[in-house]
Formats: structure tokens, sequence, C-alpha cells
């Protein structure tokens, strides 16, 4: 098979909750301890880093990697979804896995992976495991896809774990309130392993804290203790409270014998683009008019951005927005501006829903705007329409952004 036929053959065949939803939702880890087992148990062979939360992972997850880069460290980074390749997904020092090995891993599993029914992202797991155990990184780091006590990647013993914050996010799989879904979250944390907390919030400390001391295992909150605060070039606003929980957990492994270096957090922060090819968080695409697209799709996510976006001085703010069908949208029309000129779209995966079904309803609550047929056209028609003084902001949805990166 050719790297685009392996691609095809991964997402048509096998589910995979980013594009097709509850379907691709496992209740359970047997595939991932078995399909591990398969592969002789790579996860055991590294040490990792495990990340959950609802807002922030990615941000936290590539911070730290470009932090212990600097250090010197091989280091294996897991996160998803991709915006453009599905290589994204699985990198060491920011250089993406290699099309051959995918290609190769599939083919040398494949009838395994016809036999059992593995999810996309139970497979992908298990490649990502594979690769680094193989390329012996020195440490990896991974991030929850979703949830986390029954998220494929909870089959690793980390040196650290970390949690980020809670939203209500995904409560269809992880409960409709912030304890729920904290509980879910906490299955991250392992007996005796630190765990890092990135947000004390009032209905998720409780939870953390009985589980940490249950599972004898060390607990601190980012936000509480006073950290200097360091340049990144990931300038959303919403990054700071991600950068305090990279330092935290700087500490952390000092206190396990990770030698990091004030030089290697500067260095590391100031550059994690150039590091770890992140993209798609506060991006700036161009100036005059400024565009900036963002990942940000729930509640807590968008009310950053959205503020981060209002401090700014523009003329006109024009807003090119689609989100997935699945999204509760009325709740989150009172975060977003009702003066803006609206560009509804459709993402172009199966979740995208209909730019006319959206439209509909930002009519019906008071918004201005116009249809569009794709996300580029959408687009293109809001930057033929922006004088160099405006705004354009792209976003809804990580589908949306990864159309026009």
């Amino acid at each position: 098979m050719t790297y685009q036929d392996t691609l095809n053959w991964m997402f048509s065949k096998l589910p995979m909750y980013q594009r097709q939803g509850k379907s691709a939702f496992k209740a359970n880890l047997d595939n991932s301890i078995s399909f591990a087992h398969h592969l002789n148990n790579p996860q055991n062979q590294i040490k990792t880093i495990h990340v959950g939360g609802t807002n922030g992972k990615g941000s936290t997850s590539n911070m730290l990697a470009s932090v212990l880069q600097e250090a010197g460290y091989k280091v294996g980074l897991f996160t998803s979804p991709h915006l453009k390749d599905f290589r994204e997904r699985i990198r060491i020092n920011g250089q993406m896995v290699s099309e051959q090995f995918v290609i190769d891993f599939i083919e040398h599993n494949k009838v395994y992976l016809e036999n059992t029914g593995l999810s996309f992202f139970e497979m992908t797991s298990g490649m990502a495991f594979d690769y680094f155990s193989k390329n012996n990184v020195d440490i990896a780091i991974i991030e929850v896809g979703l949830g986390g006590r029954l998220d494929s990647t909870n089959i690793i013993r980390p040196e650290l774990s970390i949690i980020t914050n809670i939203g209500l996010d995904h409560i269809q799989f992880l409960g409709d309130t912030l304890d729920k879904i904290a509980f879910e979250k906490a299955g991250i944390i392992k007996s005796t392993i630190p765990v890092v907390i990135g947000k004390t919030q009032l209905e998720t400390k409780p939870v953390f804290e009985a589980i940490a001391e249950r599972l004898h295992s060390p607990i601190s909150f980012a936000d509480q203790l006073a950290h200097v605060d360091y340049e990144s070039d990931l300038k959303g606003i919403y990054q700071t409270e991600n950068k305090q929980t990279v330092l935290q957990a700087v500490l952390v492994l000092r206190a396990l014998d990770y030698k990091i270096d004030d030089i290697h957090i500067v260095n590391g922060l100031i550059a994690v683009t150039l590091n770890t090819g992140f993209q798609g968080r506060w991006q700036i695409l161009q100036n005059k008019p400024l565009i900036v697209c963002d990942t940000a799709h729930n509640i807590d996510g968008l009310k950053l951005v959205m503020q981060q976006v209002q401090e700014l001085t523009f003329n006109v703010l024009h807003v090119v927005f689609g989100v997935v069908n699945d999204k509760d949208v009325l709740s989150i029309l009172d975060l977003l501006p009702r003066n803006a000129v609206y560009y509804f779209c459709k993402p172009e995966v199966p979740r995208g829903l209909d730019e006319n079904i959206l439209s509909a309803i930002f009519l019906e609550h008071g918004f201005q705007g116009s249809t569009y047929s794709s996300v580029n056209k959408a687009l293109m028609a809001a930057k033929s329409k922006a004088n160099c003084d405006d705004m354009i902001y792209v976003g809804g949805s990580t589908f949306v952004v990864a159309e026009i990166i």
C-alpha cells in the first residue's frame, strides 16, 4: 500500500471519534491492553509523561516537549487530533513519524487489526508506543485523547501525570458535571506517581485530592504556586495558565533528577512552534487585515479566545465559523460578538454541521452573516470584504482551522 492507501484504510475501516462521534468511543481498555501485548508492550519500554484535561492539553504537551528538547533529551510527542497530516500526531524532537513507518506498521499488523476491530485511536496509540520504543526516546509525552480513565493511552505508568483543567466538554461520554468529568480525567493518576493539576477549581479539587491521597500520589496545583513569567511564541492569553502548568511540571521532573536548567525553560517556551511544529493556537496568518485562527471549540476555550479578540483594536470583525454537528451551538452564542460579520461554513468531515443549519441558529439570535459551502470559500469572502484595518477570526472547530492552515 502507498501512504495514502494506508490512511484511507485507517480512516474508512475503523471508527474514529473525531470524525464519527460516539460510535468510536470504547468503555474499557481491553483492546488497548491486548494490542499492546501483541506489540510486546512497547509502552513499558519507555519513560512517559501523561497529559490530560479539557483545554490546554496540546499546548502544555508541546511546551513541555520543547523545554525537554532544549535540555538535550530525545522527546517523543503523541498528540491529537492532527491538522493537515496524520503524522503530526507522532513526533520525535519535532520530526513527524515517516510515511514508511506508518505503512509498515499497518501492513505488519493488518490481520490483527481487522480481526479485532480496534478503533482508530486504539490503533494509533499502539503505533506511537511502538515507534517511540523502537527509536529509544529518552521520554515520551503522551496526550490523552478523550477523558482519561478509559482512554486508550491509559495503559502507561508515567513518570508524571498532568491534568490541565476541567470543563464541560464531551458530557455524553464523561458526565454532565465538573466533578464527574474530573473523576474520569483523574483516571490517569497512578499509585505513588506525582500529579500536577493546572487549575484549582472548587468542584474538582476535592476529587483530585481524594484520589491522589488514596493512591499516595504527591499532588500539586500549578496555579497556587508563584512562578516567574516566561515569554512564549504561543501568544494566546490562555497560555499563561499552561505555562504555569509546565513550570510546575519542570519542578517535579527536576526532583526526579531530570536535568532541566532555567535557560532550557526560556529557550523551550520561546521556540515551541520551531521545536515541535505546533500550530493552530492563536496563530496569526496575516496582517492588514489581521487574520487569526484558533482551534478553541468549547465554552471555556472560546471564552478566553473571544476575550483576546475584544482586547484588540480593529474597525470591523469578520468571523469565519463552523462547528461539528454534536456541538451545543446555543451554549456558545453568548460568548460570540453580535456586532461581527459572520461567514458560516461546514468543515469537511462527516460530523461537520451544515452551514445552513448553523446560520439559521445564529440569525435567529440576532447575528448577521452569510453561508458558504466550504471553509476556504468563507475565508476568501471574508478577505474580499475586509479592509486593512479590520480583523478576521477563523475558528469554531479544529477541522475549520485545519482547512486553512
